[in-house]
């Protein structure tokens, strides 16, 4: 399982990975892999702010639909655009052009609440 360690990841199974003081957020390699074939990704919270843990959009998979939640309180600054005609980037590249929005980071303090990508590893069993 792909996990990178420069990474912070949720139990939620969503990653974070901070530039300067944006974070771009996507799902983890394992929860692309449960979900199976995504065909949608749904995100209509640009340019609102979002909680920690609030729910900013939903990914669709063939069987199943699952909410994406926020890893850190922010403002959603971009959704990526290349997954409204490529929603299986989430699958071929969940950590790279699979990613899904850009927020600001609200409260630094939060970063420290993710989990590493080791600790993770130890709940989905990596």
């Amino acid at each position: 399982m792909n996990l990178p360690a420069e990474l912070k990841y949720t139990k939620e199974h969503e990653w974070v990975r901070v530039e300067g003081d944006v974070a771009y957020v996507g799902i983890t390699d394992h929860a692309q892999k449960e979900l199976g074939d995504i065909v949608y990704v749904d995100i209509d919270t640009l340019d609102k702010d979002v909680a920690q843990n609030d729910v900013f959009g939903t990914v669709e998979a063939v069987k199943t639909v699952s909410d994406l939640f926020s890893p850190l309180t922010g403002t959603v600054l971009e959704i990526n655009p290349a997954l409204d005609g490529s929603p299986e980037l989430v699958n071929s590249d969940p950590y790279g052009d699979g990613w899904m929005i850009k927020m600001s980071i609200g409260n630094a303090a939060e970063l420290d609440e993710l989990l590493t990508a080791e600790s993770y590893g130890e709940i989905v069993g990596a």
